[in-house]
């Protein structure tokens, strides 16, 4: 019986260090900057940044997105507003794009202004591609994904700029 015990004790164990869900109990994350030239990203707490990660962007990284499949990661002032934990990327949160004035724009242009802009890992069949790859997306190691996920909540600000 105790041996038994101690098993379950030990597997429990062993599933919770293997999980992708992790729990945060720091500051809370107040804003996210993401600087696209310096491919760098920062979780901030007020003034003070909590954590810096290298990203990768989408495949075409200068400018602002505006089309559908133009590969540009948006900029601007957006929130994060959902999270995705069965994620093709292995984890996801997603970033509010598009806004009125990207949706305004591209209908005067007779164009979608796509969508589906998150912040995600990069699984292995990812890995052997260019840093700059995703489709418009912000992408990050699957370890570091784990912990922006747990960190950063949905209605957080984040701002991308050029």
């Amino acid at each position: 019986m105790k041996r038994r015990a101690v098993l379950s004790l030990v597997l429990a164990a062993i599933a919770s260090a293997c999980s992708k869900f992790q729990t945060y109990r720091g500051p809370e994350v107040t804003r996210i900057h993401v600087l696209k030239g310096e491919r760098r990203m920062y979780l901030m707490h007020q003034g003070e940044v909590l954590k810096a990660y290298d990203i990768g962007l989408g495949f075409a990284p200068v400018g602002h997105k505006q089309f559908q499949g133009d590969g540009k990661t948006p900029e601007g002032a957006y929130m994060i507003d959902r999270r995705n934990p069965n994620s093709e990327f292995h984890l996801s949160i997603g970033v509010s794009y598009p806004n009125e004035a990207d949706v305004a724009f591209a209908e005067e242009q007779g164009r979608s202004p796509g969508g589906d802009i998150f912040i995600h890992g990069k699984p292995r069949k990812y890995r052997d591609t260019p840093r700059d790859w995703t489709a418009g997306c912000i992408s990050v190691s699957d370890k570091e994904m784990e912990e922006i996920y747990a960190m950063v909540q949905d209605d957080t600000p984040i701002y991308i700029h050029p």
